[in-house]
């Protein structure tokens, strides 16, 4: 049987059509209704000048960034998405692994002002990965993620470990995608250990909804 991390790139490469499609219909109501509009306010909360977008899929986010006059940069390690984020005008997309970006194998710019993952960080071992995210900042930067909120995705097994996302209830055909759940203090001790600084959180939430959509998480270099 095939490693988790493995089986997660496999999905990705099997669900990438599904997933433009449902992205740019607006199929998923917790994005179009909250958590969208989420990272979007807090990337621009920042200002900032320049921004990479880690993990980007089909672009909405670089496309968002591009209207209001920032230069945003993609990178996706999946070459369906890449190709579709550049189909759609996004000028500056990479396609890397996230394995090789980790190791610092690819060149895909530096100095950025902010650096945001939205529900991009899905494997396991994602601190080398913010170590090298990190490098790549410029003074004063930014990290924002932005991922399935653990309290809620749990499910009532609050505890660190691979689940599986079978999206259900999505139209069109899909392969079930493992994922790596965190709790919120695994979070906190990846960042620490990638050597950033929490210093905000948000559980963005629908006001008909009781349940946290997503957990945003900001981070600054401690250096």
């Amino acid at each position: 049987m095939p490693a988790p991390e493995t089986e997660l790139l496999q999905s990705w490469q099997h669900n990438a059509r599904a997933w433009i499609k449902a992205i740019r219909s607006g199929a998923i109501e917790s994005r179009l209704k909250v958590t969208d509009q989420a990272i979007l306010l807090a990337v621009l909360g920042r200002q900032p000048e320049r921004v990479l977008d880690l993990g980007c899929g089909e672009g909405w986010l670089l496309r968002a960034l591009a209207k209001r006059g920032i230069d945003a940069v993609g990178v996706d390690g999946d070459p369906t998405l890449v190709e579709a984020a550049r189909a759609a005008g996004a000028a500056q997309v990479h396609l890397a692994s996230y394995q090789a970006l980790a190791q610092a194998q690819v060149d895909i710019g530096r100095d950025y002002n902010l650096i945001c993952a939205n529900f991009a960080l899905l494997h396991q071992d994602i601190i080398p990965l913010l170590g090298a995210m990190n490098a790549l900042l410029a003074p004063g930067g930014a990290l924002v993620i932005q991922t399935l909120h653990p309290w809620t995705a749990a499910a009532g097994d609050y505890q660190d470990g691979w689940r599986q996302e079978t999206f259900a209830g999505f139209q069109g055909q899909w392969h079930p995608m493992p994922w790596y759940l965190r709790t919120l203090s695994s979070w906190i001790n990846a960042l620490d250990m990638a050597g950033f600084r929490l210093i905000a959180l948000q559980e963005p939430q629908h006001p008909q909804n009781p349940l946290p959509q997503s957990l945003l998480l900001v981070a600054e270099s401690r250096g």
